[in-house]
């Protein structure tokens, strides 16, 4: 007699919506357990070649705390596709531009990167402020330790 192992199917899939405070959370912190939460590995039916994921709210990222001297030292880089196009921000630049950005890279860069990750990556949701438009998927309150 053998054994067969069990692995979820697309219709075996439930996925819920959680709600994330940023403020007063370390980055790190909050970007790691949000990845595993988009990755399902929180559930008993994770499968590592699935996407058995939920889909995760953030608000209040612009009140995202940082330790150390990080806010200086921490340098984002990207290219504008033209010649001598190499462009750099710190962390502080960034939060005061584009806060939700600092968020999404964190938690994007904890990913699989392939298109499993981009599939996951798809199912976050940052903003600015305490408000989020998904009040009709009633998302859970998830508690971030940190």
């Amino acid at each position: 007699m053998r054994v067969k192992s069990w692995t979820p199917t697309p219709k075996d899939i439930q996925r819920e919506w959680w709600v994330v405070d940023a403020e007063g959370k370390t980055l790190g912190r909050l970007a790691s357990q949000v990845a595993h939460i988009l990755k399902g590995k929180h559930k008993p039916s994770y499968a590592p070649h699935m996407d058995v994921g939920d889909f995760v709210i953030i608000t209040n990222c612009e009140k995202v705390h940082v330790t150390g001297r990080r806010m200086d030292d921490k340098v984002y880089y990207w290219h504008t596709n033209y010649h001598g196009g190499l462009r750099s921000a710190t962390l502080r630049e960034m939060l005061e531009r584009r806060p939700e950005r600092v968020i999404e890279l964190a938690v994007k860069r904890m990913l699989p990167k392939n298109r499993l990750g981009r599939q996951m990556y798809r199912k976050l949701k940052v903003y600015t402020g305490p408000t989020h438009p998904h009040e009709a998927q009633q998302p859970k309150k998830l508690e971030i330790e940190g």
